[in-house]
């Protein structure tokens, strides 16, 4: 009997210790439902902005090889929205893809591309931007930012939506166009808008309610830590520091990595003395409370708007040295020890020349910046070869110097910025140890998409020009170009359904940066040996649309919501420079670098409303 008590004491000790433990790891508010998922089905979902919480985007699937890529097809492809931006990732679950642009959030069959159901935000806001980077999906709900400074939470079956949440207000010029992150019942979303003075911040929120649980904000003021670096305190309060990309957690630490965008304003530098902090930083937060860890700062006092928005990728090497890499604008891939917080390397993969200290009036050339380097799309991690790859834009600009004005919401750099000559593109493989150039690929137009790595040898890419491009990832050798209809500036994935193997991408974007094809957002899904012709999904109800949709659609992205971005053809001047018949003919054969829209993807109609609205609102 005693040794019976004995027995049943040390039972019970072992299933309190057992409990504890269990209790400690569920109060950890970071935990990876996500990642559970993943490791139950590996390869067969997309759960993810990136696939995986730490950036990493590799996928393990192995049917796609360089032996077999002459197989592969179109199974199917979908319209989605109009013409507009379309730079979003592609979330992929049971065999459902999910994605969106600035107004529309789509479910398609990810075998079919037959449309589940589509969900239509109409704003509350005068102020609409259609930038969008994507949604995250946890425990059977999509969560993503709306152009008028919302937080929406959908159900991911029927597309309903369960709540909306204020977290930014577009008056200031405060935009939501960032993909949000969530694990643990937790959402995280950055506030962007650093072009109009907006100042940036990352919050985190109940993924059940939509309450906000903590706030941190990019640029310090007062007793933050930083503060200091804004030498003229009151620029903190317009110094920019925005979030518009995605971002990376460590489930393991609770660390949430954030890539933070550039100062404001973009050009005149002497107007906020000081490197700035934290723009064009990795700032690493606690994701349990929002209190800084520490950062990494790659260009301050900038001036050629060098931001970091792609989300940066964390790894280990074989001597437990834990590393985050990143890229942004300036063209460079960094790799940083977490521990001592010193640089590894700083490799350009794209042209990159040196540049004087600051902008002149008469103007300086720069390579890259603004539209050039690394944009929302970072490196990616080919866990076979220990490669980092990355798509890049290899453009120069002229900047010049001009005033600063700062107005509420309106856009101001501080100068001018133009492009110079035709944009290019860069695929590049470094060493992610020691940041050696194992491969590159110079790209017919600049590569946005996202850099997808396989276990079967192949790497995945797309460039703006349409092309969806398919390399040997030992060697960067082009295996196979496919033109898919329409620039390719969003999601690139892969993932299985009943064994076999699918790739899906976004293609068709008008933006900005579109220097290439353009095309109607749709979402095109391959395979190898499609078993028919390619199929056309179901269009998501795209219609006839006013002038005021189409120009916050199509031209908000360039000129901005108050048609001011641009600032040698501002809007606002537009009724003194060209009457309406002259409006409507310059749209239709416009100038570079205003893209050409019509009749491919605006008929007369289309155009017409526009341009009535442009006189109408501004």
């Amino acid at each position: 009997m005693h040794s019976n008590s004995n027995l049943l004491a040390a039972m019970m000790r072992a299933a309190v210790k057992t409990f504890a433990s269990l209790t400690a790891s569920m109060a950890v508010m970071v935990g990876s439902n996500t990642a559970i998922a993943q490791q139950s089905t590996p390869g067969g979902q997309w759960l993810s902005y990136n696939n995986r919480l730490d950036g990493q985007r590799f996928s393990p699937l192995k049917e796609l090889t360089p032996r077999n890529v002459d197989q592969l097809g179109e199974a199917c492809r979908v319209q989605i929205d109009g013409p507009t931006s379309f730079h979003s990732a592609l979330l992929v679950s049971d065999g459902v893809i999910y994605t969106n642009t600035g107004s529309e959030t789509v479910a398609v069959d990810a075998t079919t591309c037959a449309l589940r159901w589509r969900f239509s935000y109409t704003p509350e806001d005068e102020r609409f931007s259609p930038s969008s980077r994507g949604m995250a999906l946890m425990n059977g709900r999509l969560y993503r930012g709306s152009g008028d400074g919302r937080l929406l939470a959908l159900d991911a079956a029927t597309g309903k939506l369960l709540w909306k949440t204020v977290i930014a207000s577009p008056a200031i010029g405060e935009s939501t166009g960032a993909a949000p992150l969530a694990s643990g019942g937790v959402v995280y979303m950055g506030i962007g808008g650093s072009d109009v003075g907006a100042r940036g911040r990352v919050l985190a929120f109940d993924a059940e309610s939509g309450r906000e649980l903590w706030r941190f904000y990019t640029i310090p003021m007062g007793d933050d830590v930083g503060a200091e670096t804004w030498e003229r305190p009151g620029t903190a309060k317009t110094g920019g520091g925005g979030i518009w990309g995605a971002m990376t957690l460590d489930v393991t630490t609770a660390e949430l990595f954030v890539p933070v965008g550039n100062p404001w304003p973009d050009i005149d530098k002497s107007y906020r003395p000081g490197s700035n902090l934290f723009t064009n930083s990795v700032v690493v937060l606690d994701a349990n409370t929002g209190a800084l860890k520490w950062w990494y700062q790659v260009t301050p006092e900038d001036w050629r708007d060098l931001d970091l928005s792609a989300p940066p990728v964390l790894y280990r090497d074989g001597d437990a040295r834990d590393i985050v890499a990143f890229a942004g604008k300036d063209g460079y891939v960094v790799a940083v020890d977490r521990d001592s917080h010193e640089m590894i390397f700083r490799t350009p993969v794209t042209r990159v020349e040196t540049a004087p200290d600051s902008a002149t009036p008469a103007g300086i050339r720069t390579c890259p910046g603004f539209a050039g380097g690394v944009e929302w799309n970072g490196p990616a991690l080919d866990r076979m070869h220990n490669t980092l790859i990355t798509g890049a834009v290899d453009l120069c600009f002229l900047l010049k110097l001009g005033t600063p004005d700062y107005e509420p919401g309106a856009s101001n750099y501080g100068g001018s910025v133009e492009p110079i000559g035709e944009a290019n593109g860069w695929v590049t493989a470094i060493d992610s140890l020691s940041g050696k150039v194992i491969w590159k690929h110079k790209a017919e137009k600049p590569v946005l998409s996202g850099v997808t790595p396989t276990a079967g040898g192949i790497t995945l890419a797309g460039d703006l020009g349409g092309n969806l491009m398919l390399f040997d990832s030992k060697t960067g050798k082009l295996l196979r170009t496919m033109q898919t209809g329409g620039a390719m500036a969003g999601g690139l994935v892969t993932y299985d359904v009943a064994g076999k193997q699918y790739i899906a991408f976004a293609s068709g974007n008008v933006s900005r940066n579109a220097f290439g094809a353009l095309g109607l957002p749709s979402v095109v899904v391959m395979t190898l040996n499609p078993d028919s012709a390619s199929t056309k999904g179901t269009a998501a109800g795209i219609g006839p649309v006013s002038g005021r949709k189409l120009y916050d659609q199509v031209c908000v992205s360039c000129h901005g919501p108050d048609g001011n971005m641009i600032a040698d053809h501002k809007l606002s001047a537009l009724e003194a420079r060209r009457d309406l018949a002259d409006t409507i003919a310059y749209i239709k054969n416009p100038n570079n670098p205003m893209p050409r829209l019509y009749p491919d993807l605006l008929d007369d109609e289309a155009i017409a409303n526009v341009a009535a609205y442009l006189f109408e609102a501004f």
